[in-house]
């Protein structure tokens, strides 16, 4: 029997083994990214409390999904750094979720460092 596998359940097995490695600690939490058709998450999580310290996505601007392209990432990025500064983080660990690192999880981490998140 030939058992195709879906590109989700290769992502979460890639993501299994990105998290063998990449924590988050109080000092420099993990900036956690998920990414569907429409929308793009980001998270602010520190990993030894179990806790949630910032989150953003492209929804909760102005109602309007505009998550699906580039230009809503880059709006995620800012938002998500801006916050997290807010919160007195300046030091992240990037985890790109199981996702290639190119498109919108490219610019989405490229907008976080020019607002001023270090990763």
């Amino acid at each position: 029997m030939i058992r195709k596998t879906s590109r989700n359940i290769v992502r979460v097995r890639v993501h299994r083994r990105l998290r063998r490695k990449v924590k988050g600690t109080a000092q420099r939490p993990r900036l956690c990214v998920f990414r569907s058709l429409k929308q793009i998450y980001a998270q602010v999580i520190d990993d030894t409390a179990g806790h949630t310290l910032a989150c953003a996505f492209s929804g909760a601007e102005g109602g309007k999904a505009s998550g699906g392209n580039l230009a809503g990432a880059k709006a995620v990025g800012r938002l998500i750094a801006e916050r997290a500064k807010a919160k007195g983080i300046q030091k992240v660990v990037f985890d790109r979720g199981g996702y290639l690192y190119h498109g919108r999880v490219k610019a989405l981490a490229e907008a976080a460092r020019e607002a001023g998140l270090e990763f």
